[in-house]
């Protein structure tokens, strides 16, 4: 019998919109180190979360999870501390 286990992606960022139903959008920042230069680049990009309870705001830190996808955009899941 073969059991395989989800390896599931977590990322940490900033609440930037709570105005949808269920859902809040995450900005999370990242550095990496231009290939070439070596010089250390500030990316970020925005993810729609799933917050079933609405209970987190803009301005709020988060940490969110990959899981199944629930709609077109939304790929992840707030983890409740």
């Amino acid at each position: 019998m073969i059991t395989t286990t989800a390896i599931r992606k977590t990322l940490t960022g900033i609440v930037v919109s709570d105005k949808m139903a269920q859902t809040v959008v995450v900005l999370v920042k990242r550095y990496v180190k231009h290939p070439k230069y070596g010089k250390f680049i500030s990316r970020s990009k925005r993810y729609k979360a799933h917050d079933p309870e609405g209970r987190f705001h803009t301005g709020e830190t988060v940490s969110i999870r990959s899981c199944r996808p629930l709609s077109r955009d939304k790929h992840f899941e707030v983890l409740y501390r």
